[in-house]
């Protein structure tokens, strides 16, 4: 099954485009949702620890924050009703995190970093405000717990480390004295889940980039390789080197460029079969024509130089001869060049050969055509029309006829049987004469061929009849050949076959 050339194109140049817009966005959102996440596990942790140290004697309260600080990996402070900070876990023991520090990261860390802010801007993530510590440690100083003091309500944060890592500030009421308690989380895991993801994407991208590549590759080879030697070829046609070009038909292929080529390889052979029927017919024109115009020329030199009247008067005639044979080989040969173009503009009607032959055969004994030869018609039963051009239909019948009445002898039987067999209509055209060999047969369809009975006069005939009605029967997509008789009799028949209407 023929596989179009315009779904491999779009396959290959879309999916790429749709695996990285799809993987850019899918980044973006995936982030996002983590850091959602973050944020409802960051109040929820702000709200239990701030109820664990409401209530709670100052000891307890610092040994809450050690704990929680080193188990979930965070910072907690702890602030009075006045805003001062009075315990912070990172004061009370060892720090349970610390930052990045840029200006230490080894090479692949800093690649990683520019691709996140690569593709933040991409897709248009925004920026957070930067992570930095206040020189004063007042609660103030920190928009969340401002907020807090003043709503009574857990609020979140988000800001960038220095290392670009995401930090999440989460502030919460302590009982109700005022007091207020802040987490600080620096969320390395979701920057090291978006970078993994991101790998996994740009893997996938990298296997449609390869991907990409080798059908593009495998589509050079099959359409622009063909489309370049195809082109080579016509280029070769174009310039007159025909002859050297061999066109490839790419038989195996099934689609546009096999269709293509092979249309290319026929167009090449039927321009060749055509040039050489024009160059064949040329010489066999200027042959045919030459012979005449030698014994016009021969006679009107000897005229002037004859004194005697009969050989005069005969000189005359064969000067006049020769030029009704020069008109009739012009006539023919015009009509001949021209039958192609004129039948392939003409519209085909409906002909009804019958009534078209049993037409011909009364204008012929009318005007006395057939030479005291007996011309007999059998129609078989069935429907004998077909569609074509009705005076190109009786051109051939009037040649099959005109050759069948020349090689027949005087009193002869020239017999015309027309039948249905499937759908084609058959016209058997059978002569009295001396027949065909069979190894001569198609010689009698080429153009002057000169095989005419020793009885009739030299030039009468051009040798075009047969050629000019093969011609009209093939532009008919029918065809024209030559058989023995059905009888066995000696004597030759021609079989016109064409289409059914």
């Amino acid at each position: 099954m023929a596989r179009s050339l315009t779904a491999r194109i779009l396959t290959v140049n879309l999916i790429p485009l749709l695996v990285l817009a799809a993987s850019l966005f899918f980044l973006d959102s995936y982030r996002r949702q983590l850091l959602d996440e973050r944020f409802k596990l960051a109040r929820i942790e702000a709200q239990i620890t701030a109820e664990a140290l409401a209530g709670a004697t100052r000891a307890r309260q610092e040994a809450l924050l050690i704990q929680i600080g080193k188990e979930q990996r965070m910072r907690v402070r702890l602030y009075d009703a006045e805003g001062n900070l009075t315990a912070d876990s990172f004061a009370l023991d060892e720090p349970s995190f610390t930052f990045g520090d840029p200006e230490a990261a080894p090479l692949m860390e800093d690649i990683a970093r520019w691709t996140d802010s690569a593709v933040n801007l991409a897709v248009g993530a925004p920026s957070p405000p930067p992570y930095m510590e206040p020189a004063n440690q007042h609660a103030d100083a920190w928009p969340e717990l401002s907020r807090v003091r003043e709503q009574g309500l857990s609020q979140i944060e988000l800001r960038s480390a220095v290392d670009g890592t995401p930090v999440i500030n989460a502030a919460a009421p302590v009982g109700i004295n005022g007091a207020t308690l802040m987490t600080t989380r620096n969320a390395v895991d979701i920057t090291h889940a978006v970078r993994e993801a991101r790998t996994s994407l740009l893997i996938i991208i990298a296997l449609a980039l390869i991907v990409s590549i080798v059908l593009s590759l495998y589509l050079a080879n099959t359409i622009i390789e063909p489309l370049r030697r195809l082109g080579r070829a016509a280029v070769l046609v174009r310039t007159g080197r025909e002859r050297e070009v061999e066109v490839p038909r790419m038989q195996k292929r099934e689609d546009e460029i096999g269709v293509l080529a092979r249309a290319v390889s026929d167009m090449t052979a039927a321009l060749r079969h055509r040039i050489d029927a024009v160059e064949s017919f040329a010489a066999d024109v200027a042959h045919e024509i030459k012979n005449p115009l030698a014994s016009l020329r021969s006679a009107t030199e000897s005229l002037p130089k004859v004194k005697d009247d009969a050989l005069f008067l005969q000189l005359v005639d064969v000067a006049a001869h020769d030029v009704r044979r020069i008109d009739r080989l012009v006539s023919e040969i015009s009509e001949a060049s021209r039958i192609d173009a004129e039948i392939s503009r003409t519209t085909f009607e409906h002909v009804d050969l019958a009534r078209l032959i049993q037409n011909i055969l009364r204008a012929r004994e009318d005007r006395g055509e057939n030479a005291r030869r007996r011309i007999t018609l059998d129609c078989g039963p069935g429907d004998l029309a077909v569609m074509g051009v009705p005076l190109r239909l009786e051109r051939i019948v009037e040649n099959l006829l005109d050759n069948a009445v020349s090689f027949s002898g005087e009193g002869a039987e020239v017999s015309i049987t027309l039948s249905r067999k499937g759908g084609r209509v058959i016209v058997m055209v059978c002569d009295e004469g001396p027949g065909i060999p069979e190894g001569e047969r198609e010689k009698v369809f080429r153009r002057f061929h000169s095989d005419r009975p020793e009885a009739e006069s030299f030039g009468n005939h051009s040798g075009l009849g047969l050629a000019i009605a093969r011609t009209i029967a093939e532009a008919h997509d029918g065809s024209l050949r030559v058989e023995g008789r059905p009888d066995n009799k000696q004597g030759a028949c021609l079989v016109l076959d064409l289409p059914g209407a």
